[in-house]
């Protein structure tokens, strides 16, 4: 972790979840229909505002800073990721979510905010209640793809019922063995690539079938990580041939794309048969290779870039440029501080207006991330 006052790594933080439930949303509208008009509306952003949209926020504690209400209401916050530090009952996320919605309203970008956690079930929640079942757990029971359909639904009527629209599930790593990165904490369905790929194809149409969009992860996969070798920590590099990755690691990802998964996380591994120099959320290659080879057309979305395995490429803010510049339409910055995030959009603004990121590029990740969320509620 880079920063200082938050010693827990992003995946120390998914194993301590906590509370909430209560209102509903839903997946719904013509986000083509809207497009023209909310176009119109991004040409007169400033700098900052455009670069703003692309941007995740996080915060400490349990209230919302006011330099994060600030944020959202001047346009320079695409959206926030909630943590189990942020919940302590189902009354106050609710009531915060709402807080985030009012102080939405007088910005000048009409997009809804992406309100989003890690969701995914067993130990990985940060709501109590569904899916309680780890991603093993549903592997392994009686009727497997019942149980992922009903995770699925779970999570999704979970997440809606305190406003949040985006889930940052399923994982569809396929592990090797037990024990391993993936099994450790059961947050894989199998090591059989065909089974991951039919089982997270269940909850990603499940859940998106209650309003709430899904977040395939984490391409193109942890599967093969050894117990230690945790990109939160540290940087890791994996071995595994391309066509190992092609018919184990990225196999389930073209079961979630045929389903319409909404967003594709990317790993902090390096994959040396994609790019031997480059993590998979910094790479051009890698992104190429969901979005040219699997043919996604969503929204990519980092993991969090204030990552130990991230600690050559510079301050959090300059990992975002980065990967803005490889492809990644969303940028996570879930180090719990605010201005990690307004560093972060800062950066990209500057970065757009001196050249270092191409503004064709940057336009057309905006205008995905804008479909996405007039689709949201």
């Amino acid at each position: 972790m880079s920063t200082a006052r938050n010693p827990i790594s992003r995946r120390g933080a998914l194993i301590a979840g906590t509370a909430a439930a209560g209102i509903g949303i839903g997946i719904g509208g013509s986000a083509e229909a809207a497009a023209p008009a909310e176009h119109s509306r991004r040409r007169a952003l400033t700098p900052l505002q455009q670069a703003g949209q692309r941007v995740i926020f996080s915060y400490p504690g349990l209230t919302p800073p006011q330099s994060l209400l600030d944020a959202i209401s001047e346009g320079r916050a695409g959206g926030v990721i909630f943590f189990g530090e942020n919940i302590s009952s189902l009354s106050q996320i609710a009531t915060v979510v709402d807080q985030l919605r009012q102080a939405h309203q007088a910005s000048p970008v009409t997009a809804p905010l992406v309100l989003t956690t890690d969701q995914e079930g067993g130990q990985v929640r940060r709501l109590p209640g569904a899916p309680v079942l780890s991603e093993k757990e549903v592997g392994a029971s009686a009727n497997p793809e019942a149980a992922a359909r009903d995770a699925g639904t779970g999570a999704g009527q979970n997440l809606a019922g305190v406003g949040m629209n985006v889930n940052l599930a399923p994982v569809l790593d396929v592990y090797r063995k037990a024990g391993d990165f993936a099994d450790q904490f059961k947050r894989s369905y199998s090591t059989d690539p065909a089974v991951v790929g039919t089982l997270g194809k269940d909850f990603v149409t499940a859940q998106q079938a209650t309003g709430v969009a899904a977040t395939a992860k984490h391409f193109p996969g942890l599967g093969s990580a050894s117990s230690s070798q945790n990109t939160d920590l540290r940087a890791v590099t994996l071995n595994v041939s391309l066509s190992q990755l092609h018919s184990t690691d990225e196999r389930p990802y073209t079961s979630a794309i045929a389903a319409g998964v909404k967003l594709v996380m990317l790993s902090w591994a390096i994959y040396p048969a994609l790019d031997s120099h480059l993590p998979a959320g910094l790479s051009p290659t890698v992104v190429q290779e969901l979005r040219g080879r699997l043919g996604f057309t969503g929204v990519t979305v980092t993991d969090a870039l204030e990552a130990g395995a991230l600690s050559a490429f510079g301050t959090s803010a300059q990992r975002g440029v980065k990967a803005a510049g490889a492809g990644m339409d969303l940028l996570l910055c879930s180090a719990r501080d605010v201005s990690q995030g307004e560093d972060t959009v800062t950066a990209l603004a500057a970065a757009v207006q001196d050249g270092t990121l191409d503004r064709a590029a940057f336009d057309a990740a905006v205008q995905r991330v804008t479909a996405l969320r007039n689709q949201l509620a």
